[in-house]
C-alpha cells in the first residue's frame, strides 16, 4: 500500500475468518483508515490482492453516502433491500383498493418478497438496533438531512450492524457515541460471530471485544500479528520491549570488549588476524539484534495566542434553526465573556452542533442574531472537518489559513504537527481521521483567534496526541465554547459556565453536570 511516494505497507498477508475480532492499531497516520479502505474496496492496493468471499460492511470515518432525503428507517433497512420491498408492499396496499385480481396479485407478490427479507421481524431487529445506538423513535421518519452529524453516523453505524451476516470494517465507531450506546455496541460485537475489523482509540472497547490485534508499524512497513486478546497483547509488547532491551546491553557489552580485545592486538602482527576476526564478531554480534521500536513523535499542538479584544467578543440573541419542520435550536441568548470557558452538553440531536456553526457564521440562523464583539478573531473546529477541502492539499490549507507566513514557516509549523517532508504535499482527502484533526488545529496556530469554537476536538486522536490537545485547551488564555463527549477535555477545559440543549438553560458550572458529559 502506497499514499503518494510514501510507503505504508510491504508483502503482507493475513486472513479475517469468522469469529475473528481484529483491533487493527497504531499511531494517527499509520495507514490504518487507508488499510480498511483497501479492505472494502474503495481503493487499489499498489500491489497484491485482496479476496472478499462474503459481504463486507464499512463504516468510514466520514459517511456521506446517504441521500439526504431517505427516512432513518428506510436507511437502515435498506442494508437488507428491505426499504424497496417495504415501498413495493405499501404501494401494493394502496392499488388494492380497486379491489381487482391483478391489485390481489401484485400484493400477494410483495408481501411474498418482504416476508423473503425478513418482514417484520427485521424491521423490529432494526429499530431494536436503532435504539441500542442512541437513535430515539421520534427521528426515525425523519429524512437524514435533517438529523445533526453525531446522529447521521449513528444511522449508518446502525445500518451496518443490520446488514447481512458478513465481515464489519469499523473505523472509530464510537465516535459521537454516549455511554449507553457505547456498552450495547460492546455487547453486541462481542457475540457476534461474523469477522470484524475495528479501528479504536477507546481501549475499553478493545479490551472487552477484540481476540486478535494487528499493530500497524509505519517505519518498517509492517503489519505485526498478535494472535491475543487486548490486555494480552499490551503484556506481550511490553515484554517484548525488556526482553530487547536486555539483548541489546548484552550484546553491546561484549561487542564492546571484543573491540578492546581487537584494538589490543591489532599492533601486532601476529595478532592483526584475530583481531580483524574479533572485529567482525563484534559486528556480526550487533546486527543480529531485533530492532528497537522507535519512539514515535508526538505532535507539539499548541493554540493560538489571542489577540486583544472587549470584554464580550461574541454573544448571541435568541438564536433559532428549523430544518424543514424539525426545529433545532429556539431562543438561545447566549454571551461569551473575554477568557470565558463554556461546555455546551446535550443529547444528540439537540443542537449543539447547528449553535456553534450559527456562532461561527458557517449558517444563518431562522431568528435572532449573532453579536460580534469589538476586537472579535473567532477560530472554529468542525466535529466532520468541513472546514477542510479534500481537494486541496495538506500546505495549501494551512497557507490561507495563515497567508502572513511564507512557505519555509508553513513548513516548520506543518512539521510540528507531524505533516514533514512530503506529508506536506498530501491531499486532505486521503488524510485520516486523526491527521484531520491535526491539521484543523494547525490552522488555528496563527489566526490569532481569541474565542475558539470545539466541536469535539479529541474524536480520532491517538492517546499521545490527545494528551497534546487537553494540555493545550487547559493553557489556552482566550475564550473556549467546546461540545465534547470526553470527560477529560471538560476537566482540562475547566467550565466557568455550562449551556444545556435543547431547552437553552444557562448555568455556572459544577460538578453535578460531569456525570451528563458521556451522555451528552
Amino acid at each position: 500500500m502506497r499514499v503518494g511516494a510514501r510507503l505504508l505497507l510491504s508483502d503482507i498477508s493475513f486472513t479475517v475468518s469468522p469469529g475473528d475480532r481484529i483491533g487493527l492499531v497504531g499511531r494517527n497516520g499509520a495507514g490504518k483508515t487507508t488499510l480498511l479502505g483497501t479492505l472494502a474496496g474503495q481503493r487499489s492496493p499498489a500491489a497484491g490482492s485482496v479476496s472478499r468471499t462474503g459481504a463486507v460492511g464499512h463504516l468510514s470515518q466520514d459517511p456521506r453516502a446517504a441521500d439526504p432525503t431517505v427516512t432513518v428507517t428506510a436507511r437502515i433497512l435498506s442494508a437488507r433491500g428491505l426499504d424497496r420491498a417495504v415501498r413495493a408492499l405499501r404501494a401494493a396496499e394502496t392499488a388494492m383498493a380497486d379491489g381487482s385480481e391483478r391489485a390481489m396479485n401484485a400484493y400477494a407478490r410483495a408481501e411474498a418478497e418482504f416476508q423473503a427479507r425478513g418482514g417484520y421481524a427485521a424491521e423490529a431487529e432494526a429499530a431494536r438496533v436503532a435504539a441500542g445506538l442512541g437513535l430515539p423513535a421520534r427521528v426515525m421518519d425523519q429524512p437524514i438531512g435533517t438529523l445533526s452529524g453525531g446522529q447521521r453516523r449513528r444511522v449508518e453505524l446502525a445500518r451496518i450492524l443490520f446488514s447481512d451476516d458478513g465481515t464489519l470494517l469499523l473505523d472509530e465507531p464510537t465516535n459521537h457515541l454516549d455511554a449507553d450506546s457505547v456498552t450495547w455496541l460492546r455487547g453486541f460485537l462481542a457475540t457476534r460471530r461474523a469477522g470484524l475489523v475495528l479501528i479504536s482509540h477507546d481501549t475499553s472497547l478493545l479490551a472487552d471485544v477484540v481476540n486478535r490485534v494487528f499493530h500497524l508499524d509505519p517505519h518498517r512497513a509492517t503489519l505485526d500479528v498478535h494472535n491475543t486478546g487486548w490486555t494480552a497483547y499490551l503484556a506481550q509488547r511490553d515484554a517484548d520491549e525488556r526482553r530487547r532491551a536486555r539483548e541489546r546491553a548484552n550484546a553491546e557489552r561484549k561487542a564492546a570488549a571484543l573491540h578492546a580485545q581487537a584494538d589490543r592486538m591489532r599492533s601486532n602482527v601476529a595478532t592483526a588476524v584475530a583481531a580483524r576476526n574479533m572485529d567482525r564478531r563484534a559486528d556480526r554480534l550487533l546486527a543480529g539484534l531485533e530492532a528497537v521500536r522507535r519512539t514515535e513523535k508526538v505532535a507539539r499542538i499548541r493554540l493560538p495566542e489571542p489577540a486583544p479584544c472587549g470584554r464580550m467578543p461574541l454573544g448571541a440573541v435568541a438564536l433559532a434553526k428549523s430544518y424543514g419542520d424539525l426545529r433545532v435550536l429556539a431562543g438561545v441568548d447566549l454571551a461569551v465573556d473575554r477568557g470565558s470557558r463554556l461546555v455546551v452538553l446535550g443529547p444528540n440531536g439537540s443542537g449543539k452542533t447547528t449553535l456553534l456553526r450559527l456562532l461561527a457564521g458557517h449558517d444563518d440562523p431562522d431568528g435572532g442574531r449573532v453579536v460580534r464583539g469589538h476586537g472579535l478573531r473567532l477560530g472554529y473546529f468542525a466535529q466532520e472537518h468541513d472546514t477542510l477541502d479534500p481537494a486541496g492539499t495538506v500546505r495549501g490549507h494551512l497557507a490561507a489559513a495563515a497567508p502572513h507566513l511564507d512557505d519555509g514557516d508553513v513548513r516548520r509549523v506543518l512539521g510540528s504537527f507531524l505533516f514533514a517532508g512530503d506529508d506536506a504535499d498530501k491531499r486532505v482527502g486521503v488524510l485520516s481521521g486523526g491527521e484531520k484533526t491535526r491539521l484543523a488545529l494547525a490552522g488555528l496556530v496563527h489566526s490569532g483567534a481569541n474565542v475558539l469554537l470545539l466541536d469535539e476536538p479529541t474524536n480520532n486522536l491517538d492517546p499521545a496526541s490527545r494528551a497534546e490537545v487537553l494540555a493545550a485547551v487547559a493553557t489556552y488564555p482566550g475564550a473556549l465554547v467546546m461540545v465534547t463527549h470526553d470527560e477529560d477535555a471538560v476537566d482540562a477545559l475547566r467550565p466557568d459556565r455550562v449551556l444545556l440543549l435543547p431547552d437553552a438553560d444557562e448555568d455556572l458550572w459544577s460538578e453535578e453536570y460531569r456525570e451528563l458529559v458521556t451522555l451528552a
